[in-house]
C-alpha cells in the first residue's frame, strides 16, 4: 500500500470521471448491491439491525466503486 502523503490524498479526494471501461463495472456493482439490499429488506423485519445492514451495503457499494475509480491504487 502506498504512503498516504499529500499526492495520495489528492488522488483519493479528487473526482474521477468514469471511463467507458469502468461504466459496466459500476453498473454491475450497483445492481448487485441493490439486489442484496432488496433481499435484506424483503427478509428481515424493519429494525435498527435492518437499517445497519442497508447502511453497510451502501458503504460496501461506495468502497467498491472507489476501488474501480482509483484503479486499485489504494
Amino acid at each position: 500500500m502506498p504512503t498516504l502523503d499529500d499526492a495520495a490524498l489528492d488522488v483519493m479526494f479528487t473526482y474521477h470521471s468514469p471511463t467507458a471501461e469502468q461504466l459496466p463495472k459500476y453498473a454491475a456493482i450497483n445492481a448487485a448491491a441493490k439486489a442484496f439490499a432488496k433481499a435484506v429488506i424483503d427478509n428481515t423485519p424493519a429494525s435498527a439491525d435492518q437499517s445497519a445492514a442497508i447502511r453497510k451495503i451502501r458503504d460496501a457499494r461506495m468502497t467498491a466503486n472507489a476501488a474501480v475509480a482509483l484503479d486499485g491504487k489504494f
